[in-house]
């Protein structure tokens, strides 16, 4: 909507969104690996990372009031956390993973794979990087990518990208600006009660977006570099403060239909294995 209405994002919005995208891929990639660990037969990540997943779903409680110094403590201490022993060198979890579920980057194409299934494959593609949003070109970070294509390279890919999500969260704490946190545009965002009570044009302002909202013209495609791959919205305005179409593009859609091709002759137990990398939701590919 912000796209199809040409608004202008202030700079601290922008940077607390990007925090909080962030926190979410760790989130969501804690609960991916230690899952998946826990399907290939290993329990202990499992426990382990779910007690890290609490501190930050606390933030999320807490996210109209939290200290950025909480958020700053964790991001310290989290790296150090990330206990590579138990999975990375495991000579059992390599042999379950290493040359399982390979996919070139061709095929990975071809599926209209994206995020770490695509990256995996050797592909340099994170729309962080190629197409920045927010404020994702002023933050310096890495983007890891896969040579063999298999169930270990992808799993070391959300390993390193914790790293480089923290790397991430630390600039935003650090860089994090003063300022509004709405657009200073009141045919979009109603005024301040205080300014109602000075200024009549805000009263009308605010009375003309909550009787009639804004008109939103044309349409627009905008995609995000969520945590399983790219996240899109195609929107399409008809002119009026309600969207005549929306289609949500998922990743876990594409990702599943090639689980076909990616376990043909591997073992029925590699098949958990290959889904596990997928990390797939069931709820974004109910169609």
């Amino acid at each position: 909507v912000e796209k199809l209405c040409n608004c202008e994002v202030p700079l601290r919005p922008q940077y607390i969104r990007v925090l909080f995208c962030e926190i979410t891929r760790i989130l969501n990639h804690l609960l991916a690996l230690t899952t998946h660990a826990m399907d290939v037969g290993a329990l202990t990540p499992f426990l382990w990372a779910f007690e890290e997943r609490e501190k930050l779903l606390e933030f999320y409680e807490r996210v109209s009031g939290a200290r950025i110094e909480d958020i700053f403590l964790f991001t310290q201490q989290f790296a150090s956390r990330i206990d590579e022993e138990m999975l990375t060198n495991n000579r059992i979890w390599k042999q379950r993973l290493v040359d399982i579920g390979t996919v070139t980057a061709q095929q990975a194409l071809d599926w209209e794979f994206s995020g770490v299934m695509l990256r995996g494959s050797g592909v340099c593609w994170d729309l962080r990087k190629s197409a920045p949003y927010d404020v994702y070109n002023q933050l310096s970070f890495d983007v890891p990518v896969g040579t063999r294509g298999d169930c270990y390279d992808r799993y070391c890919i959300r390993i390193e990208e914790m790293r480089q999500s923290i790397r991430i969260i630390m600039q935003c704490l650090n860089q994090m600006p003063s300022g509004m946190i709405k657009a200073d545009d009141r045919k979009l965002c109603p005024p301040s009660r205080s300014q109602m009570k000075q200024s009549m044009e805000s009263l009308n302002h605010d009375f003309k977006l909550h009787t009639e909202g804004f008109s939103v013209p044309t349409s627009t495609y905008t995609a995000i570099e969520a945590p399983k791959g790219e996240f899109g919205v195609l929107l399409v305005s008809n002119g009026t403060n309600r969207p005549y179409s929306c289609k949500i593009r998922a990743p876990d859609f594409a990702h599943l239909q090639g689980l076909d091709f990616m376990s043909k002759h591997h073992m029925l137990a590699n098949v958990v294995t290959i889904i596990g990398t997928e990390d797939i939701v069931h709820g974004e590919v109910d169609r």
